[in-house]
């Protein structure tokens, strides 16, 4: 089929979409960040406790996750071909995947107290972290069941109601917070517990609404009618599909991860300036984000057509348009970085002079950051969008641990750059994974049946 649109209208399609999703996911940030301020508010070691449960939560859950957004591309290409069955068939075995992943993984959960001291951290803290898992850990369930329908939803392009249910959300987190962490309305004054049974409250509640949804907007699809029978030929997609997908995501967290303990090694100022730089990184990033969940459910209606010249035109308008917020996310860090870093430490903190200049240098390094990882999650995207998943999977894990994490401990350590060394590193892998998925996709995987 020829592709019909113009430049101009891939990319309104691509805003159309994209713009939601990138709201949903500032909103999930929101969420994250209103659990930080408020125990940051209650009691500091419980801020510190959370934070380290919220790391190791995530780690697990991202896994799981591939299962859900290995969802979007199959669910775009079927429903542009008109295979209402596949849609409802993948869904299906999507959701029984994230429940058999979450039960696999709950011992970990449950058990995380023993495995944090295991890995040296502070009794205290670990101590914490484990009575927030012992409540919060099972919103894992609800949290991939939630991954699963957003995809669906996407996918089918109701990307609005995925931005209101996460914005709702939002508000319902901060007020459970409010009253469980304080005691405020009457209710008991449970600090860090409140935290965790906000987040399951609010897992549950969004699942919920989101199934809801789903069912009375979609009723052609039938999706929980007979969901006991098992499929095992979508089941099967499904997996193929979300593994690579999922050990893609872990390869990557954990990058950022063994960074931090790279940074934790030079010191606490460095430790500190990172930990701010990657905060005001990650909130460009979600934009970036939202753009490469539009690009894959775009690259699957034009898969689903066979229709290779408007995977080609469309790929080309994602990929300019992450990079144009990128040049714009680079002038603004080049142009304040101080202003920008500062907001995040206290003025009257004494150690501010010392954490400020470090964390503001590593701002330059997350303008050139945001350049190449904006372009390698845009291309992973458009990957994913043609269903090309496995030697993605194998250029993530070689850029990012064969390249990323050697240059930046050479560079920071073994050649004494520092904090900046560490960055550089991280720089050059991202770039390298960029320039590696941009082979693949133009070179074999946009040749739609070649």
């Amino acid at each position: 089929m020829a592709d019909q649109l113009t430049y101009r209208q891939h990319a309104r399609a691509v805003l159309a979409l994209g713009l939601p999703l990138v709201g949903s996911h500032l909103a999930q940030f929101g969420i994250h960040m209103t659990d930080t301020i408020m125990l940051g508010w209650h009691n500091v070691d419980e801020l510190a406790a959370v934070v380290l449960a919220g790391a190791y939560w995530f780690t697990i859950f991202i896994f799981g996750a591939g299962f859900g957004i290995a969802l979007m591309p199959i669910v775009a290409a079927a429903a542009t071909s008109g295979d209402e069955v596949e849609v409802r068939r993948t869904t299906r075995m999507a959701l029984w995947l994230s429940v058999l992943f979450g039960a696999l993984v709950m011992p970990l959960i449950l058990l995380a107290e023993p495995i944090l001291l295991s890995i040296g951290q502070n009794p205290t803290i670990a101590k914490l972290s484990g009575t927030y898992l012992q409540i919060a850990g099972w919103s894992i369930f609800p949290a991939l069941g939630v991954m699963v329908i957003k995809s669906f939803l996407a996918a089918l392009e109701r990307t609005q109601v995925v931005l209101w249910t996460t914005v709702a959300g939002v508000g319902l987190n901060a007020v459970i917070n409010y009253a469980l962490i304080f005691g405020h309305w009457g209710a008991p004054e449970l600090g860090l517990r409140g935290a965790a049974y906000a987040s399951i409250s609010v897992n549950v509640f969004t699942f919920l609404l989101l199934c809801f949804y789903a069912a009375w907007a979609e009723p052609q699809h039938e999706l929980f009618k007979r969901l006991w029978r098992p499929d095992w030929a979508g089941f099967s997609r499904v997996f193929r599909l979300g593994l690579p997908i999922g050990l893609t995501n872990l390869a990557e967290i954990g990058l950022f991860s063994a960074a931090a303990i790279l940074m934790g090694w030079l010191g606490t100022n460095e430790l500190a300036a990172h930990g701010i730089a990657i905060q005001i990184a990650s909130v460009t990033f979600m934009v970036h984000l939202g753009l490469s969940n539009a690009a894959t459910i775009r690259a699957g209606q034009a898969y689903g057509k066979r229709d290779e010249a408007a995977l080609r035109r469309g790929g080309l308008v994602a990929i300019g348009m992450s990079g144009l917020f990128s040049v714009v996310t680079m002038a603004v860090f080049f142009a304040f970085p101080e202003q920008l870093t500062g907001l995040f430490i206290d003025p009257a903190d004494p150690r501010r002079p010392d954490i400020i200049p470090v964390a503001a240098a590593l701002l330059l390094f997350a303008a050139f950051f945001q350049l190449a990882d904006g372009g390698q999650v845009m291309i992973l995207g458009l990957l994913r969008g043609v269903q090309d998943t496995k030697v993605p999977m194998y250029m993530a894990a070689f850029s990012y641990w064969a390249v990323a994490m050697p240059a930046s401990y050479l560079l920071g350590f073994t050649f004494g750059f520092g904090a900046n060394g560490v960055w550089a590193g991280l720089v050059i892998g991202l770039a390298v994974a960029a320039v590696f998925m941009a082979f693949r996709f133009w070179g074999r995987s946009v040749r739609i049946g070649g």
